[in-house]
């Protein structure tokens, strides 16, 4: 910064002797005001040396940006209007957020809700699979306090969802009793029983009849499914 001082203040003396050497008075004029604009320069300058001499140490470099963990969210009630389904998620404090940091991101089957740090947390709520086609143009979300409501609108206004998601839909269908024929070779009929429990399962149930499946067969010789 001194350097530089150094160097306005040789402008100041050279437009100074240009100033000497000039007769007519706009161009005097003309100087005098940028000999005037670098001599306020210069002041400033000066100033902020004295003002960082004063506070002592230099402000030290801004640390490094926080590290923000992911959580995934699970929680949330929705409801629906003629043409709207709407998505309820309580986060305490999101109000607190940028208007940056909360968004949502929508295909035509499904929604994904940013929340962005929190708390050292980055929050997300995924749904997809929705049981209807939205239309991710005319969507949208609104921060509330401790609240953000995300309004999917429908594509088929006027149709009421049965369920939120077509998984959900088909969880809570009645499903048949698997049944082994009486007919059929035991093994088949077992086979086909355990294909079914397995195709209609949750994940951990899935898992489970996997590493039965496995270890049985690892023992017996029984064919994969």
């Amino acid at each position: 910064m001194s350097s530089k001082i150094n160097e306005l203040k040789s402008d100041v003396e050279e437009l100074n002797k240009l100033l000497a050497q000039s007769t007519r008075q706009k161009s005097k004029d003309v100087l005098s005001l940028e000999i005037r604009k670098i001599q306020t320069e210069i002041s400033r300058l000066q100033d902020q040396i004295s003002s960082s001499n004063e506070n002592g140490k230099p402000t030290p470099a801004v640390s490094q940006q926080t590290r923000c963990y992911e959580v995934k969210l699970n929680n949330y009630a929705w409801d629906q209007s003629d043409k709207f389904v709407k998505i309820f998620v309580t986060l305490k404090n999101v109000h607190t957020l940028s208007t940056e940091s909360v968004y949502t991101d929508f295909t035509d089957n499904s929604m994904e809700l940013h929340m962005n740090g929190l708390d050292n947390r980055n929050y997300t709520l995924p749904i997809k699979n929705l049981l209807e086609k939205i239309d991710g143009s005319k969507s949208s979300w609104k921060v509330k306090t401790d609240m953000v409501v995300v309004s999917l609108a429908k594509v088929e206004a006027g149709k009421t969802w049965s369920h939120l998601t077509a998984s959900e839909k088909k969880a809570k269908e009645p499903k048949a009793t698997p049944k082994l024929s009486d007919n059929a070779d035991p093994s088949a009929g077992l086979m086909d029983l355990m294909k079914q429990m397995y195709e209609d399962g949750d994940d951990d149930m899935k898992r489970t009849i996997a590493k039965a499946w496995t270890e049985g067969r690892n023992n017996s010789g029984m064919p994969s499914f």
